[in-house]
């Protein structure tokens, strides 16, 4: 299980987060891109998975400012779930449902 994804140490640019999985499936896959970008960044799981029924704390190490996210979630049994627009600053954790 992951306990910590961080591309760099955290700064107060940082976003940090709490990515909940109650769905009943293993997580496999996790990108965020901020709104208006068109492809999807690396994903933060790198090879890694969030295992069906619990959370993990994210640090997106990027030194950006932004808040509003796309979220793009890959599971392994296949299904995809993309949500657009997610403020994550606001909001503090992200929960993925069935």
């Amino acid at each position: 299980m992951v306990a910590l994804l961080s591309a760099a140490p955290a700064f107060a640019e940082d976003l940090e987060f709490t990515l909940n999985n109650v769905t009943s499936s293993d997580l496999v896959e996790f990108y965020l891109s901020p709104v208006g970008v068109s492809n999807w960044e690396e994903n933060l799981l790198n090879g890694a998975f969030l295992p069906a029924g619990n959370t993990i704390q994210v640090t997106v190490g990027d030194g950006r400012t932004v808040c509003t996210y796309d979220v793009l979630s890959v599971f392994k049994d296949g299904d995809k779930v993309e949500e657009r627009g997610v403020d994550l600053c606001t909001l503090g954790s992200y929960t993925l449902h069935q």
